[in-house]
């Protein structure tokens, strides 16, 4: 397999093509923003929020999606970007009824995180306080969709990991949801194993264990990440 050399933030980098600018970055130390990215299954660019400038090209591309070219010169830190970056978590609050003092992730939310890590402090744009409901129909676990950042980690751990396909998303825009089965409550969808991956692939308290309290509300990334690399690697220790 060849092997393409590209810059970013003016670090020449080596790696093998068809990767992604997200793993090329990761590979020379360099930290780009996600919160749709989940190792071990299908990037989607959903969040926008791994977007780089690439010269010569007149658009912001998204790093997860975009794989690697000979000669590519790529900034990921720029004054854009950043502004860029906090306008996307400053929407993403707006958008839902985030309310980290009483959520039970408070504290180990990539969302929250994000915010602090771009700077944000408040919102610039008017909140929309939409009615969303809450599903605790599972008796084990429970989808608050006021706390749902639609990035579909969960959709996509369950269908390529698990192979459930417990959950889709349904409708477009302002008024798309995280849906089980066929827009059913989740406690009667059969196809649901319980395997409890889709609370561990959530990036914020969207999807929870009933009865978490805060402090025990902790995310296995990790978990995820062994069960993907061991189908494809058949190694199964952890």
């Amino acid at each position: 397999m060849s092997v393409n050399t590209l810059t970013i933030n003016g670090v020449p980098i080596a790696i093998q093509e068809n990767e992604t600018l997200l793993t090329a970055a990761k590979e020379a130390g360099v930290r780009i923003p996600t919160l749709c990215h989940l190792e071990g299954v299908t990037d989607v660019g959903a969040c926008r929020l791994c977007l780089v400038e690439i010269e010569g090209i007149n658009k912001l591309l998204p790093a997860c999606t975009t794989q690697v070219a000979e000669g590519m010169v790529v900034h990921t830190d720029t004054p854009k970007l950043k502004e860029y970056r906090r306008m996307t978590v400053e929407l993403l609050f707006a958008e839902g009824n985030h309310v980290c003092a009483v959520c039970v992730a408070n504290g180990n939310c990539e969302l929250q995180d994000l915010a602090i890590e771009v700077g944000m402090d408040h919102s610039r744009f008017q909140y929309r306080f939409p009615k969303r409901e809450v599903d605790v129909s599972h008796p084990q676990f429970g989808i608050d969709h006021n706390r749902c950042v639609m990035c579909t980690r969960c959709v996509r751990v369950c269908d390529e990991i698990e192979g459930a396909h417990v959950w889709d998303v349904a409708s477009r825009g302002t008024t798309s949801q995280i849906i089980s089965g066929m827009n059913q409550p989740w406690g009667s969808v059969e196809a649901c194993t319980s395997c409890g991956k889709c609370v561990e692939a959530c990036p914020t308290g969207s999807i929870f264990r009933k009865g978490s309290t805060v402090a025990e509300m902790t995310h296995d990334r990790g978990k995820v990440e062994f069960l993907a690399a061991a189908r494809t690697k058949k190694e199964w220790t952890r």
